[in-house]
Order: structure tokens, then sequence, then C-alpha cells
């Protein structure tokens, strides 16, 4: 009999009777593996239960708990989704899944995890601006942040890259590491903890795949080399799932994300730049635009140093961003539901005709 309690399972109350809590731990392209008292199960989704989703968010993620209805014979039955204490998302106009569920521009990626290790290489993949949208989007889930520079063996000194990273996260720890040539990778050690679950988060080619592999002690993932004129990765995860480590901890590798759009990140960029928008209460207008007006204290900020230009540049890049996501997403929705109306129209009128014939 398999514990559940050590893939982070917390009973809050019991289960209906005929189902069993249960863990997903893989998500492939018609079905789920999942982790439940008799071991891992192959796993789909009972009828009743797409039926009565919302939104593709109401279906299973990896990390999920779930309600499950064992079979022995054959695959189980997810019948439901326990509440998730964390998640993480991205934006997703268009999105793939079941047709009969409501596409939604939230693409769930990962729930119920502690960490979030936001994961950039010591070579042209190294870019700050990155790491902060990475950072607001982990901020959004309610899990703690770690910055991992990786591939720290190609670079003399790490020392300015970690120092450039403190400066846009303050707080947020950040470590330089190698999995080629194990170099602190003991750092990881203080987060790692038994029933822990922590998810790798970074583009292709950062070393994701490398660093689970040693993490592990045997290839879980393959891995494949990064294109040496631009360092960008060639894509070697294809699905997500749930690695148990020796230490009784666990990461959630996703595959690599080119694009990661803040919606609705405003609480995580907020979290991010407190310091900023602590000056905002300090203007001497309440609707100070921050540009040209008297007594605006980020202008006076600004002009002493106690903020830095870059700083203050990378939060209105985060607040734009986040508006035109949501423009997008409010301009695709009624898009959607202007040609769903056409479709609509078309069909009474046809009804109509047949009933004059």
């Amino acid at each position: 009999m398999t514990d559940l309690k050590q893939y982070g399972y917390e009973e809050s109350e019991t289960p209906p009777v005929g189902q069993i809590p249960a863990r997903v731990t893989a998500q492939h392209r018609d079905h789920y593996s999942a982790i439940c008292r008799y071991g891992e199960v192959r796993a789909s989704l009972k009828g009743s239960f797409i039926r009565s989703a919302v939104t593709r968010n109401d279906l299973p993620c990896v990390g999920d708990f779930v309600l499950l209805r064992h079979n022995e014979s054959g695959p189980s039955l997810i019948e439901g989704v326990l509440p998730r204490r964390t998640k993480f998302s991205r934006s997703d106009f268009f999105g793939h899944g079941l047709a009969h569920v409501k596409a939604n521009r939230e693409q769930l990626v990962a729930a119920n995890f502690d960490i979030v290790f936001i994961m950039m290489s010591l070579n042209q993949n190294f870019n700050v601006n990155r790491a902060s949208r990475y950072l607001a989007q982990t901020w959004q889930s309610g899990a703690q942040p770690v910055v991992l520079l990786t591939k720290a063996d190609l670079v003399e000194d790490a020392g300015p890259h970690l120092a450039a990273v403190m400066e846009a996260a303050p707080g947020v720890p950040a470590h330089a590491i190698s999995s080629h040539t194990r170099s602190s990778l003991d750092v990881l050690d203080g987060y790692l903890h038994p029933g822990k679950t922590a998810v790798f988060l970074g583009m292709s080619g950062v070393g994701k795949s490398s660093l689970l592999n040693t993490l592990v002690g045997w290839d879980t993932m393959a891995v494949k080399a990064i294109r040496e004129d631009d360092s960008r990765g060639r894509h070697t995860t294809t699905h997500r799932q749930l690695v148990m480590l020796p230490s009784g901890a666990m990461i959630i590798d996703t595959p690599g994300m080119r694009e990661l759009g803040l919606l609705g990140s405003d609480d995580g960029v907020s979290a991010g730049f407190a310091d900023v928008e602590e000056l905002f209460v300090l203007c001497r207008f309440t609707n100070c635009a921050h540009r040209t007006e008297p007594g605006c204290a980020v202008l006076a900020a600004l002009a002493n140093g106690s903020l830095q230009s870059d700083r203050w540049e990378r939060y209105l890049a985060h607040k734009q961003e986040i508006r035109y996501v949501e423009d997008k997403a409010g301009h695709i929705a009624d898009r959607n539901a202007f040609f769903k109306s056409i479709s609509a129209a078309n069909r009474q009128n046809k009804k109509d005709k047949r009933f004059e014939e």
C-alpha cells in the first residue's frame, strides 16, 4: 500500500463511499497517471465530471489531488478535483482540450506546490526581465520563489548575475549552480524536504531535465543540446509530470515556455514591487500619473536614486503587459461571442424557413 501522505496529501474530510484520494503525477494526451493507495494507476475522466466542468481549469492538472474510483482491471476514473492550495497558470487565448468544455484565457500548469524554482542559464538565456515576469506569476500563485542560475560552469564569476537578480527581486533567494560539475547543488537541500513539492520553470535549454536527472540519480528525462548560435534550447520535456526524489521531495517538471503571459497577475506584481507602490500614497495627488506632476514621490525617488530607473521601467512594462493580455483576451471573447451569435441566428433562420414551408 502506498501512503499518499508521502506525496503531500493532507486529509481534510472523508471521501465519498467508493472514492479514494489520489495525486496526478502526469498528464498525457488522452489519459492521466495518478498515485493512490494501490500505487500508480492509469486514469481517465468520468463523463459526468467532464460535462459538469465549466472551464478547462475545473479539470485536473499535474499536482492535483483528485477523487478516484479505482479499477483493478482497467483505467480508474477521476470523478473530482480537491481544492488547490496553490496553482501556477499562464495565459492561453486559444488553448487545446475538449470541445464541449469552455476554453478560457488561463491554462493551469501545476497545482499544490510549495516552491517554484525559476531557472535561467548563465549563457545568452540570462535575462533579468524574464526572471521578473516569472516572479510575478510565482507570487500570484502563493508559493515561494527561488531563482536558480544554471550552468555556472560556463562563466568565471556568477557574482554579477546574482547581484542583478537580487537587485531586481529583493529578498528572493538566488543561487548559481551547475548540474555538470554538481557545484552548489547542496543549497537545494534547504528547500527539498520530504513531502514538499517544487516546480521547475524556465525556457527550453536552461537545464531543467539535467538538474532533475542529477537530483534523481538516473536519467528520468531526455536531455538535448542547445543551439550554439543563439543559446536557445530545444524542447525536451513533452508533458508535465511529478517525480519523487530519493529525499522524499517532489519535482513537477514542465515543458519549456517561450512565452509567459502575465494573466491576472496584478497581485503578484504588487507583491514583487511593493517598494514601488508604497511611493504612490506619498504623491501629492491621488490620481498622479507619475510623469510630470508636481509633488510626485516616484519622480522624486527616481531623481535622488532611491528608486532605480530600471526597476521603475520593469514595473511599468509588467503593468502594460497585464493590460495587453486582458485586452487581448477580452477581444477574443467578444469575437467568439459575435461569431457564436451569428451561428445561432443562422440556425434560427433555418428553423423559421422550415416552419414557413
